[in-house]
Order: structure tokens, then sequence, then C-alpha cells
């Protein structure tokens, strides 16, 4: 028998709109550069995340909060998350570097947007989750000096909490902190108690849970100048 968080990483790496989402550890499909801005001129926002970053149970790429905000920013927007990745989970030898990917890209804007899928891992791997957390965030740091970083806590897709959520948020704004980064706190609540805002697999937010996660980081963005 699975336990519920068991199950959950299982579906959450594993549930995908067909033709919008690689599966974790493989390569971005189509839609990576996505958004509806093409002025190559426009500022690049680039976004390292997982599931709730990619859009899944969205009705279209266009619609997940990511394409929403550079839309309405006129940035451009390289978006190569992936279902399940977390800063240890699903980073399997040979898989997909998303790291790398931004890096490549040169941004003028880097989104971190990870640590859900990590809670799945916490109690097999919490110092192999610490240390990968700032690995990451030191390396895009180093190689990209000059972009700005938005580090946003983990999101969270139910209102039962679990204790290493917070940890691994903890973890994050420190790593953030340390690199100079700005921080968008509370994302783990933006869609708490709304069950009409997720998608009938019930994990991930549907159309309107996206539109309200773009409200949500649109209001910490004006916050931030951006």
């Amino acid at each position: 028998m699975l336990w519920p968080l068991a199950l959950a990483a299982l579906l959450l790496a594993g549930c995908a709109p067909s033709g919008t989402a690689p599966g974790p550890g493989t390569a971005p499909g189509p839609g990576t550069e996505g958004g509806s801005v093409t002025d190559p001129d426009a500022p690049l926002a680039a976004f390292y995340g997982d599931s709730y970053t990619l859009g899944t149970g969205a009705s279209d790429p266009a619609n997940r909060w990511s394409s929403v905000i550079c839309a309405d920013r006129g940035w451009r927007e390289f978006n190569p998350s992936v279902n399940g990745l977390g800063f240890v989970n699903n980073r399997r030898p040979g898989g997909t570097d998303l790291p790398s990917l931004v890096i490549e890209q040169d941004p003028d804007i880097v989104f971190v947007t990870m640590g859900l899928n990590d809670n799945f891992s916490y109690y097999a791997a919490a110092d192999d989750i610490r240390q990968q957390i700032d690995t990451d965030l030191l390396r895009l740091k180093a190689e990209l000096p000059d972009a700005r970083f938005i580090v946003v806590e983990p999101f969270w897709y139910t209102d039962v909490r679990p204790e290493s959520l917070e940890i691994i948020a903890g973890w994050v704004r420190d790593a953030a902190d340390e690199i100079g980064a700005d921080w968008v706190p509370g994302a783990s609540h933006w869609i708490e108690g709304h069950p009409e805002w997720m998608a009938p697999d019930g994990l991930h937010p549907n159309d309107d849970g996206y539109a309200e996660m773009a409200r949500q980081m649109d209001a910490a963005l004006a916050e931030l100048g951006l």
C-alpha cells in the first residue's frame, strides 16, 4: 500500500497534459520557449521549476502563470520546467540539467520555483536536498552574475502541510539570501483551501488555479518593482 505522499509523488512525476510536458529526466519538448512575446530585444525570463511552473493541468500552456506574467510584462519566456523535478527528486544522472539549459540562454531574469517534490524524499535525503539547493543557486549566480534572480517559496498542493515543507522553504530562502536574490514568500498557500482551482487529477492547478497563481505572482513582482 502506498502512503498518500508517496502516491502523490508518483502522480506529480507522471501526470501531464498530452504534448505539453516532458516526463522527469527527459529532454524538454516543444513549447520550451513559451509565451506570446517575440521581440528579440525584450527581456528574457527563464524558469527553473517543476510541474507547477510547467503548467501541468492547464488547458493550454498560455494559461500557466509563467506565460501570463511574461505576456503582461512584455518579457520573452524560456520555460523548460519538468514534471516531478526537485532539487534532488528525479535529478538522475544523464537526465535533463535545467540549470545548464537556463545558463545557456543568458537570461535577464531567472525564476527558481523548486522544492515541492523534494518533500517526498525529505526523510531519506534531507542533507542532500539542502546541499543541492545551495549548489544550484550558487552555480546559477556564478554563471549569470548580471541576471536578476527571483526565488519563490516552494509551491504546495494540499491543505495538509508536512513538517518538511517549512524546513525546505527555509533552506531555499537561506540560499536565495546568500546570492542576493529577491524572495517571494507565501507561495505554498496561494491555492490553499480552494479545491475548485484544482485539475481533475487533484494534484495540479486548473486554469482558474493558474490564474490565481498569476495574480499572486503579479502582486509580488509589483512589490519588487518588476
